[in-house]
């Protein structure tokens, strides 16, 4: 639940903004207590949360889960965000893969706003942030990237517009021949949006849910899921040495 106590909004995301639908974009929250910076929309989800002092800690679970794509494209070129939140995974690649080109989509201005104070990145050569619509976004693009996440949430739901079969074919699109999309679904009953994603990428995909209820899905355009001759105990000794490198501990807990 989000704090209580200590909150305020930050200034700058006073502008109005639309939705897709033409709906007002919610102006988040952002609220410090115990050592920790979250932000919501005044709803019983937080949306990111930031440890004070450890800006590129991944205070979440499912994010530590969404970071082991390195196990399949450590070296990505062309990374690709759609949703912003409080920035925790654009810091984490930021961090740990310099020579990638990260590029974050975000459609509510109010929440670029409030950047600053979750100490993501400064706009440059290998970073940027657009306000635009994630949806309209993939579908446009003549980027073809070599990793896409898309971890989008409003005050209570999943946006219809990035979580639609059009949407999920559209990722497969922007992404290159062996490319990798990483969803978050943090919705409880998703097996109609499963069904829409392995049917975008030919089944190809894997599925990890933690503790929090979140579902991450793995989905590739090759097989680089399944590598030739890896057994279930090769992956497993790849995912050990994963959650080792970083000190995640277990990062990930793979479903088929």
């Amino acid at each position: 639940m989000p704090s209580q106590d200590k909150r305020s909004t930050t200034k700058g995301a006073e502008k109005k903004a639309l939705s897709a639908n033409n709906n007002p974009l919610p102006v988040p929250v952002v609220s410090q207590e115990g050592g920790k910076l979250t932000l919501h929309f005044e709803s019983d989800y937080i949306q990111s949360q930031m440890v004070v002092g450890k800006p590129d800690f991944l205070a979440f679970a499912y994010t530590r889960t969404m970071m082991a794509f390195e196990m399949f494209i450590p070296r990505p070129r062309e990374i690709a965000l759609i949703g912003l939140g409080g920035g925790s995974i654009a810091k984490w690649c930021y961090r740990h893969h310099p020579k990638s080109k990260i590029t974050v989509i975000e459609i509510n201005p109010h929440v670029i706003a409030v950047r600053h104070a979750f100490q993501i990145p400064h706009v440059g050569q290998r970073f940027r942030i657009l306000c635009e619509d994630g949806a309209k976004f993939v579908a446009k693009t003549s980027i073809r990237f070599d990793v896409l996440f898309v971890d989008c949430f409003t005050a209570n739901h999943l946006p219809q517009e990035l979580c639609s079969q059009e949407f999920y074919d559209h990722c497969n699109r922007a992404l290159t021949e062996l490319g990798l999309m990483v969803v978050n679904l943090c919705v409880k009953n998703h097996r109609r949006i499963l069904s829409r994603i392995r049917k975008s990428f030919s089944g190809r995909i894997l599925v990890s849910t933690d503790v929090d209820g979140n579902t991450v899905v793995f989905a590739c355009k090759g097989k680089l899921l399944w590598p030739k001759n890896e057994d279930a105990s090769s992956f497993k000794s790849k995912l050990r040495k994963f959650e080792r490198k970083y000190g995640l501990g277990r990062a990930m807990a793979p479903r088929g």
